[in-house]
């Protein structure tokens, strides 16, 4: 592990890379006790779209924000990158940590990583929150559909050797319009992340793999379903996000909805996120030091 960083950082997080899986994860830390916590990022965005949201964790959690393979400072990803890798990195971070069972917080397209990550290994999560998340085979494969107002993006990203014709040499354009300036404090270090040769591939790995696992993602539930406690968050897809857990969740869904805010909720509103994700969890960690058993 290394506490060196060639990005932005803030004072409350040490930097930190691990070798694994036939790449390295760059992962930030912070908070010495309490829970622990693992933020998961969507897209367009590196563990700093969580930079407000961990200050305010950190006081009552151990907090490890991630960035996945293919994204900010991680190794880059290969042509066939997918969701089920990601998964199997998270996995080995975790153990690797020592941190099992953490509480999950992911976005976006995070979705079907972390609900493999739950399935497969369950011993691992203790709590899921999901932040404007959806899921391949509940509905999100519907954000391609442009015919129906869904995302011009993704279909540029899903196709092999079009993202980098396309978007290198216009990452700050591509960002600046894709994140709208509720984000803008964030802009700069996205930018510098996504012109990282080969930096589109970890993104285009997961949206080539939302096309087409849907029906896997649907057995998976089938066989194990989401037997954890679980927050929905949501923002600028309203109801979207907890309509899609309620389906795959075993327990009762938590819901918080954040008014006003637009899809990048953690970097919209982050005091709001901090306080519901922690919300959530005082009363699950309380019950667990009740009944450790």
């Amino acid at each position: 592990m290394s506490s060196e960083t060639a990005g932005a950082t803030i004072p409350s997080v040490v930097h930190h890379r691990v070798h694994g899986g036939g790449t390295v994860l760059h992962y930030v830390t912070a908070g010495s006790a309490g829970s622990p916590v693992l933020l998961v990022h969507g897209f367009p965005e590196t563990w700093w779209a969580f930079r407000e949201v961990l200050p305010v964790l950190a006081a009552a959690h151990r907090v490890v924000a991630v960035d996945l393979r293919g994204f900010g400072d991680s190794g880059i990803a290969s042509e066939e990158h997918d969701s089920a890798v990601a998964a199997a990195d998270l996995h080995r971070l975790i153990d690797h940590l020592g941190l099992g069972p953490v509480h999950l917080v992911a976005q976006d397209i995070s979705g079907a990583t972390v609900l493999r990550l739950a399935a497969d290994h369950p011993e691992q999560v203790r709590s899921l929150t999901a932040i404007e998340m959806g899921l391949p085979g509940y509905g999100l494969e519907a954000l391609a559909d442009l015919a129906n107002g869904g995302a011009w993006y993704i279909g540029v990203l899903a196709e092999p050797g079009i993202p980098e014709l396309l978007l290198e040499g216009r990452e700050r354009e591509f960002l600046a319009g894709l994140l709208g300036p509720g984000a803008a404090g964030a802009l700069d270090e996205f930018v510098r992340t996504y012109s990282r040769p080969g930096a589109w591939r970890g993104a285009a790995g997961l949206y080539r793999s939302m096309l087409r696992e849907g029906p896997e993602i649907r057995e998976l539930v089938r066989r194990h379903g989401l037997a954890v406690p679980v927050l929905a968050v949501g923002a600028g897809g309203g109801p979207f996000t907890a309509a899609t857990v309620r389906q795959v969740a075993r327990s009762e869904v938590v819901e918080v909805q954040l008014d006003g805010v637009g899809h990048y909720a953690a970097l919209e509103a982050p005091v709001e996120v901090a306080e519901a994700i922690a919300g959530f969890l005082a009363p699950l960690d309380a019950s667990a030091v009740a009944d450790p058993l």
